[in-house]
């Protein structure tokens, strides 16, 4: 389809400018006059100048995906623009000249490209299920219905970076735990592979009865050299199994309700859950989504299986005529201070507030227990840690130690 360029004046009489596809000059000034637009000129593009401006195939290659922090940059700038009433096909026109991502910029592009062709926004964010989530989509067409599609982009935004600083945080919290742990597998792979065979040979010139652990120690080691490669496969097998589990329905839903029972580590994907479940429940309603609506947007955003399903079965709850704090109570999966506050909002008619409430109490307790994370965790380590250099100086060295005092005793 040609390319044209065109310059004009909108409603406001502001002079606008940029690109359009149309199949003929009168076909882009009927599309440019249902924006609103007075042509002033319109000007076909030359296919081999539009060829030029397109990027070439290592800058393909080598341009970047698009991120978090694209996302909530466009959520924050769009909410800007809206403030400012700026329509939203100029706001993005003008985001996508002003990106600094090649790839979020094609987004830009197809989004008004959707929109040129009688799309809704929501719609066309839609099409890019990669980088917009359904939960994203469906707030935007709330947006849309309602005519707060500037306060639906602020509540998005402190959503995003709620979401990103509570990962941030987690990764940070484990990173330390998880190179201890994996410096302490490749220790002993080193150790059971190459140091403890050097010393097997040291014991057996000695013809002496060695102590449990050190036989312990040796017939280990002498099975990791001989089965190392049917280990590897092995190792490599559970490894895709697993995956492969996690990725079905069942799987995912055993691992997720299995995770919030792990010690430590399962309190804090709680509390995070229910701060996530707090928020978007709470930006839901306060966006005039029904309740059993916003249950079930809530339930396919969740990022816990186990936790979604009960949520569904909440709204199943709601559905057939039950409070909205009876069904909580029956699916075991809030505590008794989310319950109590949900029980006054019900009687208050106020469960919006209360819910942003809980949000921010348990997005406060997430932070402090992941803060607290690494605190825990260390101890648990240098246990570990600990035992394994117990295990081994008593398998190595205490043979070659008593093995020493007895010549001793010998030659004394």
């Amino acid at each position: 389809m040609p390319t044209y360029n065109y310059r004009g004046r909108d409603g406001e009489r502001t002079s606008v400018s940029g690109t359009i596809e149309a199949e003929s000059p009168s076909a882009g000034v009927q599309q440019l006059v249902a924006r609103g637009i007075v042509v002033i000129d319109l000007s076909a593009v030359r296919a081999a100048v539009k060829a030029n401006t397109g990027p070439s195939w290592w800058e393909t290659m080598g341009a970047k995906s698009v991120t978090d922090d694209d996302v909530i940059l466009f959520s924050r700038q769009m909410h800007t623009l809206q403030r400012t009433a700026v329509p939203v096909f100029r706001a993005l026109s003008g985001l996508q000249e002003s990106t600094g991502s090649r790839s979020f910029a094609e987004v830009l592009a197809d989004l008004r490209s959707s929109l040129d062709q009688g799309r809704e926004l929501s719609v066309a964010m839609a099409r890019h299920p990669k980088i917009f989530s359904v939960f994203y989509v469906a707030m935007i067409h709330v947006g849309e219905l309602s005519g707060r599609l500037t306060e639906v982009f602020s509540r998005l935004t402190q959503h995003l970076e709620f979401e990103k600083e509570m990962r941030g945080q987690i990764r940070a919290a484990l990173r330390y735990p998880m190179f201890v742990m994996i410096a302490g597998a490749i220790a002993i792979v080193v150790l059971n592979i190459f140091v403890i065979p050097v010393f097997v040979g040291v014991f057996a010139g000695l013809n002496a009865k060695l102590p449990l652990v050190t036989r312990l120690l040796i017939g280990f080691s002498g099975f990791m050299v001989r089965w190392w490669p049917l280990l590897a496969v092995i190792a490599a097998a559970g490894w895709y199994g697993v995956r492969t589990m996690l990725q079905t329905t069942q799987g995912r839903y055993w691992w997720d309700r299995i995770k919030l029972k792990l010690p430590i580590i399962g309190e804090i994907i709680l509390k995070g859950t229910l701060a996530r479940f707090a928020r978007s429940f709470a930006l839901a309603s306060q966006s005039g989504i029904p309740v059993l609506d916003a249950l079930a947007l809530v339930a396919r955003t969740a990022d816990n299986a186990y936790f979604a399903r009960e949520i569904e079965a909440m709204r199943d709850g709601i559905e057939r005529g039950d409070s909205l704090h009876r069904c909580a109570t029956a699916s075991g999966v809030f505590t008794p201070v989310v319950l109590q506050m949900i029980a006054v909002g019900e009687e208050t008619g106020e469960i919006d507030s209360l819910l942003v409430d809980i949000a921010d109490m348990y997005e406060r307790e997430t932070a402090y227990a992941i803060k607290e994370l690494s605190v825990k965790i260390e101890p648990i380590l240098l246990l570990m840690m600990a035992g394994l250099v117990l295990v081994l100086a008593l398998g190595i060295f205490l043979p070659m130690w008593s093995l020493g005092e007895a010549s001793m005793g010998r030659g004394g």
